[in-house]
This record gives structure tokens, C-alpha cells and sequence, in this order.
């Protein structure tokens, strides 16, 4: 069996040392599945740059995407490194379940982007009728619907990467949504 293992700053080439040097920098450590995507030569600075692509979405709506994302492709890793995120962008832990699970009862313009996204990801791409009118009702724009399937495909990358090599997660571990709703 395959044994997946982080490589250290040393097992990588000298283009992802330096960005191993400015994530450690900007973040004060470098996060497990970055450095995972560093055993390629261009995975790393690739996903970065798809990552901090300038975007039509606010940090805290791209946050909402991820945790949505990273629900339903039952990704503990993201799920636990965006309830980090989400925190940091302002939702409280019970919002941040919430979001989880689909929905945004406590704002109406984030629960028809959580809705959407949930829709676009449970039906690849093919969103029901009443998630897109929601969506656009909400004061969403086409460009905003490129910029979630931009989102959610980036996070999908993640999501996979992590359910393929099963590392450590080096973030606190965020509640199993099961336990939360019951």
C-alpha cells in the first residue's frame, strides 16, 4: 500500500522552497496540503496562483463556497483548515455548521450562494432552476457564478488531494457536521 507522506523544505525543488519561505512568512507555518502539492514541480505555484486569482466574490462568500464544497465531498481537512477561515472572515461555529450543511438561515444573501453552491456541486454543474433564480434574486451576477464553479473546482483539487493521500491535518479538527445537527 501506498504510503503518503508531507516532504520537508528539503525534499522539494528551490522554486517551492521559496514559496515554502513566503507561506511560512505570510502564514507563520506551511500548511500540510501545500506542502503535499509541492512533491510537483508546478503543482504548488499553480493551485497558489488559481487560489489568489483576483475574484468577484468577497473573502467571506469564497469562504462559504469552501465549507459548502468541503462538506459534500467529505473532505475533513478542508473542511477543518476553512472553519479556521471562516472564523477568521467573521461566522460564529454555529454559522459556520450551518454553511456546512447547505444553508445560511441568519442571512439571506449567503444563504442563496450557500444554497447554489450546494446545488452546483450535489449536481456537477448542473444547478437546479430554483438555486440559480435564488442566486440571481439575491443580487448575484453571472460573473459571480463563474467565479463559485472557479471556487468550488479549485476546493474540489483540494478536497481530492487530501481524500487520495489522507495526511495529517494540521489545523484544529472541525466538528463532524452528523454530531452537530443531532
Amino acid at each position: 500500500m501506498q504510503n503518503f507522506t508531507v516532504p520537508t523544505r528539503e525534499e522539494v525543488s528551490t522554486n517551492n522552497q521559496a514559496i515554502f519561505d513566503n507561506l511560512q512568512k505570510s502564514l507563520g507555518f506551511v500548511p500540510n496540503l501545500y506542502a503535499y502539492y509541492a512533491k510537483n514541480q508546478t503543482a504548488l505555484g499553480d493551485y497558489l496562483a488559481l487560489q489568489n486569482r483576483k475574484s468577484t466574490l468577497r473573502a467571506k462568500e469564497r469562504e462559504v463556497v469552501n465549507l459548502v464544497t468541503s462538506q459534500i465531498n467529505d473532505c475533513r481537512y478542508c473542511q477543518s483548515a476553512h472553519t479556521a477561515l471562516g472564523k477568521m472572515n467573521g461566522f460564529t461555529d454555529e454559522q459556520i455548521l450551518e454553511i456546512r450543511g447547505g444553508s445560511a438561515s441568519f442571512d439571506s444573501k449567503i444563504d442563496a450562494l450557500a444554497r447554489f453552491t450546494k446545488s452546483v456541486v450535489d449536481n456537477r454543474g448542473r444547478a437546479s432552476a430554483e438555486a440559480k433564480e435564488a442566486f440571481f434574486a439575491a443580487g448575484y451576477t453571472e460573473a459571480n457564478l463563474i467565479d463559485v464553479v472557479i471556487v468550488v473546482g479549485d476546493k474540489t483539487i483540494s478536497n481530492y488531494i487530501h481524500n487520495l493521500a489522507q495526511f495529517e491535518i494540521d489545523f484544529p479538527l472541525a466538528q463532524e457536521l452528523e454530531l452537530a445537527t443531532v
